[in-house]
């Protein structure tokens, strides 16, 4: 276990074995959750949550829509491809 110091600032150093397993770079944003045991420091993300109907509905259709039978054979095919191309 690491320990570190909080300085006069209110500041902490992220000990360099935690920031290199996390692959945290300078200026890596951190969201700060207080909770009863102390506190979590967690990557802010890049992009809000969405859902798929929000990120769907700026995509632009070309064509007929596939039914659920088309797109199931499509992935099946696709499927069968990869395990034939995996070695």
């Amino acid at each position: 276990m690491t320990t570190t110091r909080l300085s006069s600032k209110g500041q902490i150093i992220i000990p360099k074995s935690v920031r290199d397993a996390r692959k945290w770079q300078t200026g890596q944003e951190l969201v700060v959750v207080d909770t009863d045991e102390g506190i979590l420091l967690t990557p802010q993300r890049a992009f809000s949550p969405t859902t798929l109907e929000c990120v769907a509905a700026c995509l632009h259709k070309h064509g007929v829509a596939k039914t659920e039978r088309e797109i199931e054979a499509a992935m099946k095919k696709a499927a069968r491809s990869a395990w034939r191309d995996r070695d």
